[in-house]
Order: structure tokens, then sequence, then C-alpha cells
């Protein structure tokens, strides 16, 4: 509750600049597994174009670079669907901030693993159960170890080894690495 009064003032200016953006909606609401299995609607602030999904659709049917990107990383370094104040919220993951409500109501916490779509499951494997038994977090060993520019199979075994070794101690010093690492920007699209 804290940091959402301390970061207010954030959260106002960005909500503003989304809606005079495009005048679409500020939030993007979007289905994640959570602990257990159970789904939630994850929030971040809106970094796309309202038509995202078809322009998505478009691309990875025409293009096959960007389709064997996607189909690799579930991202693009050049992703289309991006607007410019998107880009920028995404540089130092302003877009995330609204995920401390998913703290505040339980159903993500500020250290854990990345939460994921029903469709990244088979990417887990065995390591899936890893997966289920934490909450997803608003920052972990993956934000931390190259974000975006790590390969997803690195992802999966980041969380799995957070989700195996989970220590309070291991938190703090991912929670003290995370302010270094979003003020350079590193790995962010």
């Amino acid at each position: 509750m804290t940091a959402i009064v301390l970061l207010s003032p954030l959260f106002v200016a960005a909500a503003i600049a989304v809606k005079l953006c495009d005048g679409g909606p500020i939030l993007f609401k979007h289905e994640r597994i959570g602990f257990g299995g159970q789904p939630f609607l994850c929030l971040k602030f809106r970094t796309m174009t309202v038509d995202a999904e078809a322009i998505l659709g478009n691309l990875l049917h025409s293009n096959p670079e960007a389709a064997e990107e996607w189909n690799a990383t579930q991202k693009l370094k050049k992703d289309p669907r991006l607007t410019s104040l998107g880009r920028a919220l995404r540089r130092f993951s302003i877009d995330e901030l609204p995920q401390l409500i998913n703290v505040l109501g339980g159903e993500m916490s500020l250290v854990g693993p990345r939460p994921i779509v029903a469709d990244e499951v088979v990417r887990y494997g065995r390591d899936f159960t890893y997966y289920l038994s934490a909450r997803p977090g608003l920052t972990g060993a993956w934000q931390i170890s190259g974000r975006s520019d790590a390969p997803y199979s690195e992802r999966v075994r980041l969380d799995s080894e957070y989700c195996a070794t989970w220590s309070p101690t291991k938190d703090l010093l991912i929670m003290l690495r995370t302010i270094p690492f979003l003020l350079s920007g590193r790995g962010s699209y």
C-alpha cells in the first residue's frame, strides 16, 4: 500500500498520458496463471494500440522472421503494436506499476516467477509444478538476468530455480538488484 501511495503521482501521470495517447483504455487486463493454477487478471498500463491482436496476427501470418522470433520468445524486439508512449513506459517497466494492485489483492507477490499465460505452460514442461508453487512476482530472477534479452528456456530455468530454492534473503537480493536494472532499461521491449 505504501508503494502505491508513494508512486501515486507516477500512476496518475502515466494514466493521463495513456488516455491522451489515443483515447483507448488506460489499463490492459490479461488473464495469467497464478498460484496453484488459479487464473487472475494481470494489470498493466496499456502500451499497445487498441487493435494490437489483429496487428500481431497479420504480422505473424505475413512475416516468417517475426513468427520465428515470437515462437521462440513470446516477444518482438521491433513490435509494431507498441505506441511511442508504450515504448517509453516499457523501457523502465512503468507499465507494470498497476501490478501493485495485483500484489495487494494477493494474486501476485513482489518477487516471484514471471506471470505467464496458458499458452506458455507447455514451455515449462515438468518445471511447471515449480511455477504453480509460488505467486507470480512483480520482479524476479528473470527480470534481473536480462529480461527480454534472455532466451525463454533461461526464463523457465530461472523461474524454476527461484521456486525450488526460495528464501527471504533471495527475495531481498532480487528486490535490491531490480532498481538499478530497471533504471538501465536493459532488455526491455
